[in-house]
């Protein structure tokens, strides 16, 4: 048994509330154990300088902590005057996962951009940040359908992210912060709906992982994904009918 009582293969308590924000386009929060994230999704009409005139949209991400997010306070990003490195990678790899199921096309020339805020932080913030965005951005593209601004969904397909790691010589699914800190090979994978990979951050922190370890991760983290999938998909209820190219006119219009 875990930590927390779990079995190897088993997600911690995870719940997603959307509309969590009352003024974004879309928002959520997301409760992965005592891990939470109030994700929201922003709309604005103006696009990078790289996209100016090619008729598409961009997405990007921006993560932050909290300071008393971790036992102990860490100072905000803003009192040194630049982002740290860690802070970079995950919200690029934010925008990366969520990109990775936006057709830019339909979207047209505008951009959403995620807030991922990590109010309590109790390992795998990325991989939440990542899950509850997704359901953010499916509100925002409700809301572009919605008021007429675009006419069918641009999201393509659903995504969700885990961590998994070998602990003590067992592959476990979701590390919680003490497992994490204990790992031999610690692992996060991004997966869309369809069961292809969109990611795969795999290191061996003490030592190296043979193919059959990876391999056995990976089918693990599989089992977890799908499972937070069907967990977004509840969160979402009938928003679900603005996934996968559906028009206006041929989605359910109950919306609540």
């Amino acid at each position: 048994m875990r930590l927390d009582g779990r079995n190897d293969a088993q997600l911690r308590p995870v719940k997603i509330t959307r509309g969590y924000i009352k003024h974004a386009e879309g928002s959520a929060l997301i409760e992965v154990g005592n891990t939470k994230v109030i994700c929201t999704a922003s709309i604005d009409d103006k696009v990078p300088p790289f996209k100016k005139n090619s008729g598409e949209g961009w997405l990007t991400a921006e993560y932050s902590m909290l300071p008393r997010a971790t036992q102990t306070r860490n100072a905000r990003d803003i009192s040194k005057l630049k982002l740290n490195g860690r802070t970079q990678e995950i919200q690029r790899l934010i925008g990366r996962a969520i990109r990775s199921v936006i057709n830019f096309n339909i979207l047209g020339e505008r951009v959403i951009t995620l807030d991922c805020d990590v109010i309590q932080a109790d390992g795998g913030t990325r991989t939440a940040s990542i899950t509850g965005a997704f359901v953010a951005t499916v509100e925002a593209c409700k809301y572009l359908i919605d008021n007429g601004i675009i006419t069918k969904t641009p999201i393509m397909d659903y995504v969700a992210a885990t961590s998994v790691g070998i602990v003590f010589g067992h592959e476990m699914l979701d590390l919680c912060y003490e497992e994490d800190s204990r790992a031999t090979v610690d692992m996060n994978v991004i997966m869309a709906g369809s069961g292809k990979f969109i990611e795969v951050q795999a290191t061996g922190e003490q030592a190296p992982f043979s193919r059959n370890e990876l391999d056995k991760l990976l089918k693990l983290s599989e089992s977890g994904i799908l499972k937070l999938i069907d967990i977004q998909k509840s969160a979402l209820g009938p928003l679900t009918n603005y996934i996968g190219g559906i028009t206006k006119d041929e989605k359910v219009h109950s919306s609540n």
